[in-house]
């Protein structure tokens, strides 16, 4: 791993002319990690531009020959996995485990994304003229912005790119400044492939820059963006100008519904999963628990004895953690405030409910909170941390009432043995996804997509696969050839 980074622009590492750095700290230690470029508005000229040039030639490939230079891609990181995950977790904070999940999962991703090359399909509609048949042709994009998120920052490389890539589209990565590297050393290896210059591109910098010039660009066909809602909005809003097509993820409140017949060792198990996986900082994992008032005090009993019972420290220096640091310095005290708030609102601490008193790094305690209430900031603001308010409820129309309370529409879950039960609740909640008796966390073939606040458009599968194309539909009147 090196301490200092170069563009990659048409297929080549350009060397940074202004000399201006973002430096990259370990959140668990605070040790200086590495620098990138804090990219000038022509380096991103310069990466639009070789996009540009690049996609016509590569929409012209064949799908399949598009799907073997993905396939090289995910064999090159398969090969890396140990290192690559090391590179994560220090820069990022979660835990190695996790980390080798992540890099293998981007693997597995982009191999899944390749198979598509078959699979890419138009339609033949029919007309009410004789002698004519309408085709309905799905054709690329053309560049693809892909702006990243530092949650997850290895695999949404490849949730931007891999779609974009098989349906023709050529990319522009931004990386989050706060865990760059990683991407950086995805480039390398992109590079250590053949696939055409231009195709995949990375520039570094700050939203405010880098993804401004990014999003207003006037070659730029799709901003594709995972983050907050703040920063989406200001996506979408400069985006509006050129009519430039988005994608956004953006943030989520999902709500876990338990009711009185659930399997409350499967529930809180899951709970627990979801709440500490990455230090809670995932916008598709457990923020909120309507549980049934006749089981609340038992489910909240049990979910409390696998908080007090998490593992938290240095991935790096320990090993059997269930989660590490957040993020940063302002993560950490965002979710102490929505804590301390809730406590002087009238909830009730069970266990946690302070930053950590360790010697180093952005480490909270894994917290539970109960007698919430849906007036409560913490029930409707997205906490991006180990802490899990409880509120009970006397009926599952109460619960879906409450849970549809909210800004967000990304995830959401239930659990019951009662068929009936996970129907209506699958029926009436407004969400883009429900889990039924199991942890939040979503399949590449599924389709991962928000609603109101959560975000437009979706990722993975068929249905993500398809935002990357437009159609052209076509009339044509054989009977005169």
């Amino acid at each position: 791993m090196s301490n200092n980074y170069q563009n990659y622009i048409g297929g080549r590492f350009i060397e940074h002319s202004s000399g201006d750095q973002i430096e990259v700290f370990n959140p668990a230690t605070q040790a200086f990690v590495g620098a990138v470029p804090e990219s000038t508005s022509e380096a991103v000229n310069a990466a639009v531009a070789a996009a540009r040039q690049a996609q016509r030639g590569w929409a012209k490939l064949p799908a399949v020959q598009r799907a073997v230079h993905l396939r090289a891609i995910a064999a090159k990181i398969r090969q890396h996995v140990d290192r690559l995950a090391e590179i994560i977790t220090r820069e990022q904070g979660k835990t190695l485990d996790l980390a080798k999940v992540e890099v293998a999962f981007t693997a597995d991703y982009i191999d899944y994304m390749a198979e598509w090359g078959r699979r890419i399909e138009g339609e033949v509609i029919t007309s009410d003229r004789a002698g004519e048949t309408i085709f309905m042709l799905r054709k690329p994009l053309g560049v693809v912005a892909g702006i990243l998120p530092w949650n997850f920052p290895f695999f949404l490389i490849a949730r931007k790119m891999a779609p974009a890539l098989i349906t023709g589209n050529t990319i522009v990565i931004k990386p989050s400044e706060e865990t760059p590297i990683n991407a950086f050393e995805f480039a390398k290896l992109v590079h250590e492939t053949d696939l055409p210059k231009g195709v995949f591109n990375l520039v570094s910098g700050r939203g405010a820059s880098v993804g401004a010039d990014l999003t207003a660009h006037t070659d730029v066909n799709m901003v594709s963006f995972t983050g907050s809602v703040d920063v989406g909005m200001r996506i979408m809003s400069s985006a509006s100008k050129n009519l430039t097509r988005v994608n956004l993820e953006l943030g989520g409140k999902a709500p876990v519904i338990v009711l009185d017949d659930a399997d409350l060792d499967l529930a809180a198990k899951a709970i627990w999963d979801s709440r500490v996986t990455n230090t809670g900082q995932l916008c598709n994992c457990a923020e909120r628990i309507y549980v049934a008032r006749s089981v609340a005090d038992e489910l909240t009993l049990k979910i409390a004895t696998f908080m007090k019972s998490t593992k938290f420290g240095d991935p790096l220096k320990q090993s059997g953690l269930h989660m590490g640091p957040l993020i940063n310095k302002q993560g950490l005290q965002k979710v102490d405030a929505l804590v301390q708030r809730a406590l002087a609102q009238g909830a009730e601490l069970v266990t946690g409910g302070r930053i950590a008193d360790l010697d180093e790094g952005f480490h909270y305690e894994p917290t539970v909170l109960i007698n919430c209430s849906n007036n409560m900031e913490i029930m409707h603001k997205e906490v991006f941390g180990p802490v899990i308010p409880i509120q009970k409820v006397s009926s599952l129309e109460e619960a879906i009432g409450l849970a549809n309370d909210s800004e967000y529409g990304l995830t959401s879950s239930v659990f019951t043995r009662n068929l009936n039960h996970a129907m209506q609740a699958c029926h009436a909640l407004d969400f883009g996804e429900t889990y039924v008796n199991r942890e939040h966390f979503e399949a590449m073939q599924g389709f991962h997509a928000g609603r109101r606040k959560s975000g437009i458009g979706g990722a993975d599968g068929k249905h993500g696969l398809y935002e990357h194309l437009e159609t052209h539909v076509v009339y044509m009147n054989h009977g005169q050839l």
